[in-house]
């Protein structure tokens, strides 16, 4: 069993309350081969909601107290992202994942880029908050365009 992140099997959780499918991934889903995981709605944050970067470092730095998340607005969204990272791993557990199919450049499921925190739309190497965890629980992480491209 694998963790997906729920916007690519057709759940509109994203941000934008849009989803971003990829029919190979869903077929996963029809399968039975994967659980669905929204991190930010299992840590309470609305849909849609204000689009979220992690500002001065990466998920792994947010893990480590260096760094935090927040919204176009100025909120903090730490706690959420950390309760929902928290939340997407207990469910991992549960079902015995050993392996994740994340969404690339998110916050949270970030596997090898994340925005830079300035809201520009600029990338920087690095993972989200939920792919850190899962990786420091030994949960291999990978992106959507890795497992498409196979």
């Amino acid at each position: 069993m694998k963790v997906i992140s729920a916007c690519l099997i057709g759940c509109e959780c994203r941000y934008d309350q849009k989803s971003c499918l990829d029919q190979e991934l869903e077929q996963l889903l029809r399968e039975g081969k994967v659980i669905p995981v929204c991190p930010e709605q299992l840590g309470g944050l609305p849909t849609p909601r204000p689009p979220a970067e992690i500002i001065g470092g990466t998920g792994e730095d947010v893990l480590d107290g260096k760094a935090r998340i927040m919204d176009d607005t100025g909120r903090d969204v730490t706690e959420e992202f950390l309760m929902g990272a928290n939340q997407a791993l207990k469910l991992a557990k549960t079902v015995g994942a050993t392996s994740a199919i994340l969404k690339e450049n998110s916050p949270s499921c970030g596997s090898s880029f994340v925005y830079d925190g300035s809201f520009s739309g600029k990338k920087v190497p690095g993972v989200g908050l939920t792919a850190a965890l899962f990786r420091r629980n030994g949960i291999e992480v990978t992106s959507e365009s890795i497992v498409s491209n196979e």
